[in-house]
């Protein structure tokens, strides 16, 4: 085949609408056909002008520029000058061409490109947020220290996924760790890239919301003057690339910038250095995706509480300029009280109104000091319009003091509901195994239940 005039085109499509930049024309047979392409988040529409006679029409497609290879997706009537497709996959690249035939010859319009982007619905943070509750996190995964199974939990799958939608989640956090899988100048390797992709996308299709972030990653993130030159650099170069990669999603997909935060080692409370570069992160975070464009323009945002401690949080946190109105998100955990959440060699087990033991209760932290801070939470960002995410929070097994987990339950259960009724949104803390001092739900590898009654009072509590 041979194309006696081209002009490149690029489409590119925003969730508001797409623009078709200019038309890529080819000639043949004494006939020129100019084609472009725009896309939307149900289609790519082709439409194409006709100079002179043609007798056939035929549409090419192929996800590079390259005609070699590429596939007829339809024959059309001579006169045809639109066509929708409606099979692309979201997201991704494709090149259209026109062949067309004439009484003496034939040939090719110039290939136009377009992308089949995801829906962004005019949803506010808080509307949105009300939407995703309860959430699950697959955690010890993508973000272990090693690779993906290093930390003992097996590969994620669609299975587990399904089983976590079914079980009553309407969200999933992944945590993912990226500079083990970067080079020296931080870029991500297209393997490692390629595999958080597939998990995204298998968690989208069980129909769940799903947050990516940039999780401890070997604590490079310290919120000090010292490191926040190479810190915003390296979190710059992540984003970038994160961003590139899944610009064009829908609204079901939630970028979160970091994890928590803080100087390592230090759980005091964070001086006026920490705060000034804390928030810094969380504005470089929003800059550089609403930078890469698409959907990324309106996508919603999640920024970090220092430490993602809700005291913290609420006294110095500081909500980034943003472009748009009402797109971003705080996080903060809980794991209250400690000795109770996750100390598995404390003799504290029981928790609440229903402990009989004074000397295994820490009362500090009972049912009104956990609604107290969720409704800090309420009062100072989501009446603000910013919603509120728990990004974490579990009690492990104590199988030693409480065989039938009744006080693990009960606590998962109470901050669950206290949560949702502020209209703070609750993600569970799984971090896989399913033992005793662990804090699993699902079997990883088959997603069966390992306990149905605890995720039934924690499904239950978002109601």
């Amino acid at each position: 085949m041979k194309l006696l005039k081209s002009i490149a085109v690029v489409v590119f499509a925003l969730c508001a609408g797409s623009l078709a930049q200019a038309q890529s024309c080819g000639s043949g047979g004494g006939a020129t056909v100019c084609l472009s392409a725009t896309g939307s988040s149900d289609n790519i529409k082709l439409t194409w002008t006709v100079s002179g006679a043609v007798t056939g029409v035929q549409v090419y497609r192929d996800t590079d520029s390259d005609a070699n290879g590429r596939s007829r997706v339809a024959v059309l009537a001579a006169n045809a000058t639109t066509y929708t497709d409606a099979t692309p996959a979201t997201g991704t690249p494709y090149w259209y061409w026109i062949k067309f035939t004439t009484s003496t010859g034939g040939s090719s319009s110039g290939s136009a490109t377009a992308v089949r982007a995801g829906l962004v619905r005019n949803l506010t943070s808080v509307q949105l947020s009300a939407l995703m509750s309860p959430g699950w996190n697959l955690g010890n995964s993508l973000e272990a220290t090693g690779g993906e199974t290093a930390w003992g939990n097996p590969p994620a799958n669609q299975a587990l996924f399904n089983a976590v939608k079914a079980a009553g989640f309407k969200t999933v956090r992944i945590p993912v760790s990226w500079s083990q899988y970067a080079d020296a100048n931080y870029n991500i390797s297209a393997s490692w890239m390629a595999r958080v992709k597939e998990v995204v996308d298998a968690a989208r299709s069980a129909g769940l919301y799903v947050m990516i972030n940039v999780h401890w990653d070997g604590g490079w993130q310290q919120p000090t003057y010292a490191a926040q030159s190479a810190a915003n650099a390296r979190l710059t170069k992540f984003w970038t690339q994160i961003g590139n990669t899944f610009k064009y999603y829908d609204d079901f997909l939630l970028f979160a910038g970091t994890n928590e935060v803080m100087v390592e080692g230090v759980y005091s409370a964070p001086t006026a250095e920490n705060i000034a570069v804390q928030n810094g992160f969380n504005q470089v975070f929003v800059n550089t995706v609403r930078g890469t464009g698409g959907n990324n323009a309106k996508r919603h945002l999640i920024v970090q509480g220092y430490n993602t401690n809700i005291d913290y949080t609420y006294a110095t946190n500081t909500v980034p300029t943003d472009s748009i109105a009402n797109r971003l998100m705080m996080e903060v955990h809980c794991y209250d009280p400690y000795n109770f959440a996750l100390n598995e060699n404390s003799t504290i087990w029981q928790w609440g109104s229903i402990a009989t033991s004074a000397a295994n209760t820490e009362t500090w932290a009972s049912e009104a000091y956990i609604d107290g801070q969720f409704q800090k939470m309420k009062t100072r960002f989501i009446d603000n319009g910013v919603a509120v995410i728990l990004g974490e929070y579990s009690a492990i097994q104590r199988t030693e003091y409480d065989a039938a987990g009744k006080y693990r339950q009960y606590w998962d259960q109470y901050l669950t509901k206290s949560a949702f009724q502020r209209g703070v949104v609750p993600v569970y803390w799984d971090n896989g195994p399913t033992t005793n001092h662990a804090s699993g739900l699902f079997n990883r590898s088959t997603g069966a239940q390992a306990y149905p009654a605890v995720i039934s009072a924690i499904v239950n509590a978002a109601k």
